[in-house]
């Protein structure tokens, strides 16, 4: 059987690059056969970062059959993953996020989990010596995976591992951090071709809180007024998407990657009030710039208060 390896849904370049990682690694070192899927349409980055390497887009799949073998990457939360996960047979888990309960499986699995910015900083160590057979789709791929997690080492999250494991693979490709990094960054801000639902949806993550369930979408990019230009008709939006995904609320954070600030949209009182309780700001208007917050994992979602 054909062992499927895939990230979270609405998959991000960590969570493109890192099945293709590793179904490289369980094919060509273990001898596994294995196949990379994603779980959506990957965003502008990760479809840059697919087109600059030459990789092939993985097969977009909706759920996964009993018995299924599957390797999870990028996420441990059962809300990210198919509706059937808990009847495949999940032969491990690599993930950089917080453990969230709630995945049960057929039998004991690999789990490695590491407090690091990227999934692929924590492959590069599992893969180890056979690195030097990787090609260069590979590299690059792992390159592009920390370099977006880390927005180019300015996210709180980085680590001096993904640092080093960075300037590691751009030396063996030949690449220039700043310049291939400003590519991503440009591809991952165009966004004018989605909806506004798209873009509520494009990096979200639902988030259950003592009195809410929100939906924590985050928008990284190196042209912040283009987003915000659209702002009214997003937080009109987000009303629509809250009630089709079964939230409470929706909170959009345009994260400005030059400036290494945050812009929270605030639609109502509820996400004012929530704004003053999570992060001390007095909001005037319907944005509050957050000054240094650039992580959704170490800086936003930990901060949340109602």
């Amino acid at each position: 059987m054909t062992t499927l390896v895939f990230g979270h849904t609405s998959p991000d370049t960590d969570s493109t690059g890192s099945p293709i990682v590793w179904a490289w690694y369980l094919n060509q070192i273990k001898g596994i056969d294995a196949k990379p899927v994603l779980l959506g349409e990957p965003n502008t980055e990760a479809a840059f970062m697919l087109k600059h390497w030459r990789l092939e887009t993985p097969d977009i799949i909706d759920d996964v059959e009993d018995g299924q073998a599957v390797v999870i990457v990028d996420t441990n939360n059962p809300s990210e993953l198919p509706g059937n996960i808990a009847n495949a047979d999940i032969r491990g888990i690599i993930d950089h996020h917080r453990m969230v309960g709630g995945l049960e499986t057929l039998a004991p699995v690999e789990i490695r989990i590491e407090p690091l910015a990227c999934t692929a900083t924590i492959m590069w160590k599992m893969i180890g010596k056979h690195m030097a057979q990787a090609p260069d789709g590979v590299k690059g791929a792992m390159l592009s995976c920390i370099l977006s997690d880390t927005l180019e080492f300015r996210s709180p999250t980085t680590t001096d591992e993904d640092k080093a494991i960075a300037h590691d693979l751009a030396g063996d490709l030949g690449i220039d951090i700043g310049d291939y990094a400003a590519q991503m960054f440009a591809a991952k801000s165009d966004v004018s071709a989605f909806s506004d639902a798209e873009l509520l949806r494009m990096d979200s993550k639902e988030f259950e809180m003592p009195g809410a369930k929100l939906r924590v979408s985050v928008l990284e990019t190196t042209a912040p007024q283009v987003v915000l230009d659209r702002k009214d008709s997003l937080m009109q939006s987000m009303q629509t998407v809250a009630a089709e995904d079964g939230v409470d609320q929706v909170l959009l954070f345009v994260v400005d990657i030059l400036n290494e600030e945050a812009t929270l949209l605030i639609p109502n009182d509820m996400v004012k009030s929530l704004a003053e309780k999570s992060f001390g700001v007095t909001p005037a208007g319907d944005t509050v710039v957050l000054p240094g917050v650039m992580s959704r994992k170490k800086q936003i979602i930990p901060s949340l208060k109602i």
